[in-house]
């Protein structure tokens, strides 16, 4: 897999790593900032999947390396997206606790386009967005910017 285009962001979260990593893994939690179904198997080689994203679409990929409250590496793609298919692409999250909270470093890499960058690093900065929010306990309401 090329690197290709990448996006890169951080986000603070105002809660402990453990718990962002919850909120990475466990479908139950993950469904309370992003998509409406998702089946998880968080082990080098399970499925990542992630129905409904954006109302319409469906991520689907395989988890690379999971390190239990630190570090998250799988393979992403879109069903419905012949330009970026499911494992086409990677993303990398690193939970760096700091500041009485986490940091949250996510890269996306191998992206075939400067436009397929864009939708995603404007993707990710509103679901991590989400994610800052109900991870220390907050609600979000339905996803309706997508």
């Amino acid at each position: 897999m090329a690197d290709g285009f990448v996006v890169s962001t951080e986000t603070q979260v105002a809660a402990p790593a453990a718990t962002v990593f919850a909120f990475l893994i466990d479908p139950e939690k993950l469904l309370r900032w992003i998509g409406n179904g998702a089946t998880m198997e968080p082990h080098p080689g399970g499925l990542y999947l992630l129905e409904k994203v954006s109302a319409r679409n469906t991520a689907r990929g395989t988890f690379k390396e999971v390190v239990p409250v630190h570090r998250l590496a799988y393979t992403f793609g879109w069903d419905e997206n012949p330009g970026v298919p499911p494992g086409s692409s990677l993303v990398e999250i690193d939970l760096i606790e700091q500041n009485g909270g986490t940091l949250v470093r996510m890269t996306h890499s191998g992206l075939p386009t400067e436009e397929d960058r864009a939708n995603h690093e404007k993707g990710w900065k509103h679901y991590l967005e989400r994610l800052s929010v109900v991870a220390p306990g907050g609600t979000v309401g339905p996803d309706e910017k997508w």
